[in-house]
């Protein structure tokens, strides 16, 4: 995705690179806008600047954090603002810089995108929301960069940021520590002492309960190890004040491998290494056979195989396949697209899967849910989002159909035709991304007769399409050529048995069978 700039300006400093994780919140690049004076910059100090600036300003703290106008000086005037990297998306944390769009000196308009971020789903750009001259970029390409950093500074060039202030910014001093103001100020101008300071002071444990203190962690470390079945009171952190990162829980789950240990499970409810699950043993060295050419994994590309092996060592996978005959159902289709013509969306075999699946969905509650192993309780959800996984040169992404149900065939025809367009121009928000309740993954346009697709956590099933092939069938006594579809339905054993698998399958391949059995379902 692309992050607009909110600021009109001159990039001044770009603060993270192409290839950095950023988080929200971060500072990513500093604009200079056209009016706007310096002295904001000495009103938001760090904390130990105030207390060295005491003699010249004895207004006390409490005063100032009451005071709204520096914030709205700091914003006119041309004033060097700082741009902190905003939010990602529901649970994204952290981004790699792929690619810096803009250098020192540029000028910039608001909505100008300035980075390209890599997550773990998509690649995206931000904008910036400032204009103005960029006057320092505090990051680089590969650099990790987390929501809130300041990643760049602007001398902004109009009065736009005192209308529009950095979502980083705290609204309100009196309610935040000191060190939240002094995202305010030009990064040459803050001092990374005071910062860690308040960093180790914010993260100093307070004794819970149990005794024990709590555990510093992100959220998405946290669900992460839960996926794992990891306790986190297990695992050292490396960050600041001994943050736990989800770095650190992959690495302490590949130590317990190496051991050939389980690691222990945070709660009753069980965890993501199921029994069985053993470290690999070392690759060879290749290079004593002959030339060898080592290329890393990209995010998405990281991500991909991290929630494979979390979906194939959770879910007891079983595949039921089946054919389904679609003779009628191809020939409307392509009668319905000549009657369409070239204005209207395309209508795939695909899109009226999904619309079948969505109403086997419907008449089947338990492939609709998810397994909460916390709880020991199946959830049923009664809303129909559709996950379609699209092929793009940056590896495999799965946007999500919304409400499948309230839609016609045509309707989700056009929404996959978007989504696979966006997906392949890098153009996919994270919302599009989120929230699907099954998927479907189609590899007849490439070949193949069958396959086992891995269902895709915390879903519970997942239908893949083969090639459909010309085949000679007995109908009535009578030898006849037909066009058959292959599916294949993945599911997750311990929410769904064989029967009701194959009760599923066998709606499915009838409706499909029969065009109007399928247009009274809509």
């Amino acid at each position: 995705m692309e992050v607009p700039s909110p600021h009109s300006g001159t990039v001044q400093k770009i603060h993270i690179a192409e290839g950095e994780t950023v988080k929200v919140g971060q500072l990513v690049l500093s604009v200079e806008t056209a009016d706007v004076a310096e002295k904001p910059v000495a009103s938001t100090p760090a904390p130990s600047d105030r207390a060295k600036s005491a003699p010249e300003n004895p207004s006390p703290a409490p005063d100032r954090a009451a005071e709204p106008a520096p914030a709205s000086e700091a914003a006119t005037g041309g004033a060097v603002v700082e741009f902190a990297l905003p939010n990602l998306g529901e649970g994204v944390e952290t981004a790699d810089v792929a690619d810096v769009l803009v250098k020192v000196g540029d000028v910039v308009s608001v909505d100008q995108p300035v980075l390209e971020l890599e997550t773990e789903k998509a690649v995206m750009e931000v904008p910036c929301p400032y204009a103005g001259t960029i006057e320092s970029i505090g990051v680089n390409s590969g650099d990790q960069v987390r929501v809130g950093q300041n990643v760049l500074s602007i001398r902004t060039t109009t009065a736009t940021a005192a209308s529009k202030p950095a979502k980083p910014t705290a609204p309100a001093q009196s309610a935040t520590p000191p060190a939240a103001t002094a995202s305010t100020a030009p990064a040459v101008e803050r001092s990374t002492t005071p910062a860690r300071a308040v960093q180790a002071e914010l993260v100093a444990p307070e004794v819970e309960g149990n005794g024990h203190p709590p555990i510093p962690a992100a959220p998405s470390t946290r669900r992460l190890a839960r996926k794992l079945g990891v306790e986190l009171r297990m695992v050292p952190g490396s960050g600041p004040g001994g943050r736990i990162t989800q770095d650190d829980v992959q690495s302490f789950v590949r130590g317990q491998l190496q051991q050939r240990q389980v690691p222990a499970v945070a709660r009753s409810g069980g965890g993501a290494l199921a029994a069985g699950s053993i470290a690999p043993p070392p690759l060879p060295d290749f290079s004593r056979f002959g030339v060898i050419e080592r290329e890393p994994l990209n995010k998405i590309a990281r991500t991909a195989a991290e929630n494979l092996t979390v979906s194939w060592n959770v879910i007891p996978h079983v595949t039921q396949h089946d054919r389904a005959d679609i003779t009628d159902l191809e020939a409307a289709r392509k009668r319905f697209g000549q009657g369409m013509g070239k204005n209207g969306p395309k209508v795939t075999m695909t899109a009226i899967a999904i619309k079948a699946l969505t109403t086997c969905l419907q008449g089947f509650p338990k492939f609709n849910a998810s397994l909460d192993p916390e709880t020991n309780e199946i959830v049923y959800k009664r809303y129909y989002n559709v996950g379609c996984a699209v092929d793009t040169p940056n590896g495999l992404l799965v946007p999500v159909v919304k409400d499948c149900d309230k839609k016609s065939i045509l309707e989700i025809a056009a929404g996959i035709n978007e989504l696979a367009e966006k997906a392949r121009d890098r153009k996919l928000s994270m919302d599009s991304m989120q929230g699907a309740t099954c998927t479907v993954t189609n590899l007849g346009g490439i070949g193949g007769t069958a396959f086992t697709p891995i269902v895709n956590y915390p879903e519970v099933c997942i239908l893949g399409m083969a090639r459909s092939q010309k085949e000679l069938q007995l109908v009535d006594g009578q030898v006849t050529e037909r066009l058959m579809l292959p599916l294949a339905l993945s599911y997750d054993h311990r929410v769904i048995n064989g029967a009701d698998a194959a009760r599923f399958m066998a709606t499915l391949c009838q409706m499909l069978s029969d065009p109007f059995q399928l247009l009274s379902a809509i």
